[in-house]
Formats: structure tokens, sequence, C-alpha cells
């Protein structure tokens, strides 16, 4: 049978989502893989949602694969909780139409970038979020990201992961502000290559008052212009979910500290 299942973790120790080969450093899919095949006594293929960078984490990661298993799916999951190591969990889990694909079926996906405000650095949250210790003008930055919702040529933040198309359909590009903790969330039908965070990179300079919060729309219309930004760093972001018309992914639980939760229910 075909399983999806939603999968949380804590990128940090991984080198991404995807599979490297030769290498013997550690991938989300080629820890799940690993932990299916003892399970099947089998190789079993993972495919998933979004291809995640190294140190990058996840909420909602969704995940497919085909299995042969006599017991319940409750048994499955409890099975591989207790194979999968303490920063990976698989929260929920069913079975899928056999053609499912995660990443293919997607209609849209959900990122969000988490930034600790604070003048002091946090040494409880410097794998969970960007400190950035200057002030930050939230209102410009939601200015800003606000220009980016619709259909544009997103090529001056990244690249494509295949083809040549750069043009995504973002839906939605929120600021959100509790405290010292920033949360940018977007959604879009699908990214390019470190697009999310070459985006949080120009909202911090715009935030910082060093652009304006129209700078944020120039780049739709000069795609070829990349933006002098190195990307913000990979740690404070997070692939929170994606939707599906085939499957039914319940929202994640509420895994993050009391300081960070409430930005789950942006």
């Amino acid at each position: 049978m075909r399983i999806w299942a939603a999968l949380a973790y804590e990128g940090t120790r991984y080198r991404g989502f995807q599979r490297l080969a030769p290498s013997h450093e550690p991938t989300i899919q080629g820890v799940l893989e690993a932990t299916l095949q003892h399970l099947a006594g089998a190789p079993i293929q993972v495919w998933g949602a979004g291809r995640t960078d190294a140190g990058v984490h996840a909420f909602g990661q969704v995940i497919a694969f085909d299995i042969s298993w006599r017991h319940s799916l409750e048994d499955l999951q409890r099975a591989l909780n207790a194979l999968l190591p303490f920063d990976m969990v698989v929260w929920a889990l069913g079975e899928a139409p056999p053609d499912f694909h995660p990443r293919r079926e997607a209609q849209s996906r959900i990122y969000r970038y988490l930034i600790y405000n604070g003048p002091q650095r946090d040494p409880f949250g410097r794998t969970l979020a960007w400190h950035v210790p200057s002030p930050l003008d939230v209102a410009a930055m939601r200015q800003a990201a606000a220009l980016w919702v619709g259909r544009h040529d997103f090529g001056a933040f990244g690249r494509p992961p295949s083809g040549q198309n750069t043009v995504r359909e973002v839906r939605r590009a929120t600021v959100a502000v509790d405290g010292e903790w920033v949360a940018f969330e977007i959604e879009a039908d699908a990214f390019l290559y470190r697009m999310v965070r070459i985006m949080v990179a120009v909202l911090v300079t715009i935030g910082r008052g060093e652009r304006p919060p129209e700078a944020a729309a120039a780049y739709l219309r000069r795609p070829d212009a990349y933006p002098a930004h190195a990307p913000a760093p990979p740690y404070g972001l997070y692939f929170v979910g994606a939707h599906y018309e085939r499957i039914s992914v319940p929202p994640p639980p509420k895994f993050l500290p009391d300081r960070l939760r409430g930005f789950q229910d942006l």
C-alpha cells in the first residue's frame, strides 16, 4: 500500500531532506529510508513534498512511500517513531491513493521564517531563529511582503530546481510580531531554490531602514537583478506544510516552546 505521513524534524544535524550519494552525511530522506528498510526488510523509497536545505526545520513535511505491512497503521506509526532519531517524529499517517506523490500533487506549500529581534542573542534559540539585534520596522516589512502576493517572475529571488521557469504564484505573505520574535510566513504554489531565505534578507534590510518597502516590488520588474544580499541563515526557516486534494493532513501539533508557539496560528 502507499502511505502518506506528516513529519516534523529539527534540521540542525542534517544536510537537508534529499538523499546525497555518495555521502556519509545524514539527510532526512536517508534516515527515513533506512528506518523503513529496517521495518520492512526491503529497500523503500521515500518521496517528500519539499526538499529542505541543510539546517532547515519542518513542522509538516509530507512524505509518501510504498510498504507491505500486515499490521495496523497505528502500529506502523508507533514502530517508525520508536526507531527514528530524537529530532524527528511522524505525527500523522494514513493510506494514500496508489499513485499519490507529495511533491507533484501539492497545491500550495507554506514556509515560515523566525527572527529573534532582541538586543542580546538568545543561546537557547540559536538553531531555531536568526538573531537580528538592530530594531526592525515591522510595518515596513509587512508593506514590502504584501507586494509579493500574486503571480510574478521571482527570478531575482532564486533559481528553479529544474528547467528555466521562475514564475510563481504567492497566495499569502505576512509578517507577524510577538515581543522580540518576528515571523515571516509565505504560501505559494511552488518555490525557487533559496527563495524564502533571500526574501527574508530583503525584508530585514527594509526593516532596518536601509531600503524603502517599494524595493521589494522592484525585484519583480527586474528578475535578472539578483538582490545584493546573502540569503538569511537556514536555521530560521521552517517548512510548515502543504495542501492537497486527495489526502487530508491535520494541522501540526504545538511543537515549539511557549514563546514561539503563537506563530503556529498565523
